[in-house]
């Protein structure tokens, strides 16, 4: 089989947002080579919404240390949120990016991690609530999907069930924490190449060691 490159993300993870200038230049270089998926780890998935400022918090320390790290910037619309959160209304969920993403894979399978990289940009960039549908809408414009059709389908059980396949398949995994990726080669067989937020150099050798014992 062809080896695959699995990216086990969540919508909400900041460190995923500063992952992804990384997997989007690895997949890119590795297209020939792999073919690439990405899956849903249901971060965020209360039973009853909970609001921002329970973990307004924890990200006003952690976005920093990101920003540092892996040089991406957190939008001011999207940190408005987090420094104020008492003015805020967002509960965040990971249960409607999640499905988006089923959704969108029915069309663009190969462009995956590109969408997932939207969604993150379109969350702690321009400061999107992402538990709206609204804030998919210039996404859509972008891919060329019909909107009737896929706010359908995102409102649908049966993308739902897709998303929380995903979920499950990550928890099957043992996913702790995100960003996390593999290489699939073969029915039953994973091997780890990244957990936690991996600069682009250790990345691709990682992944060149794993398709050379593959030869």
């Amino acid at each position: 089989m062809t080896p695959t490159l699995i990216y086990c993300y969540d919508a909400y993870c900041g460190w995923c947002y500063g992952f992804s200038p990384v997997i989007k230049k690895i997949a890119d270089e590795y297209k020939d080579k792999m073919q690439a998926d990405v899956l849903s780890g249901g971060m965020i998935l209360p039973e009853k919404p909970v609001h921002i400022s329970a973990s307004a918090g924890y990200i006003l320390n952690a976005y920093k240390n990101v920003e540092e790290l892996t040089g991406i910037k957190f939008g001011e619309d999207y940190l408005w949120h987090i420094k104020n959160p008492e003015e805020s209304d967002w509960y965040p969920h990971s249960e409607k990016p999640a499905i988006a993403l089923c959704v969108f894979k029915e069309y663009y399978p190969d462009r995956a991690i590109e969408f997932a990289g939207d969604l993150q940009y379109a969350l702690h960039y321009e400061g999107r609530d992402l538990t709206d549908d609204a804030a998919y809408l210039h996404l859509l414009e972008k891919y060329s999907i019909q909107p009737e059709v896929f706010y359908k389908k995102l409102a649908s059980e049966a993308y739902k069930e897709k998303a929380y396949y995903e979920f499950s398949l990550v928890k099957q995994l043992q996913v702790t924490g995100f960003p996390c990726v593999f290489i699939q080669t073969g029915d039953l067989k994973f091997i780890m190449v990244a957990r936690g937020f991996t600069p682009y150099d250790t990345l691709k050798q990682r992944i060149d060691n794993v398709l050379k014992e593959l030869q």
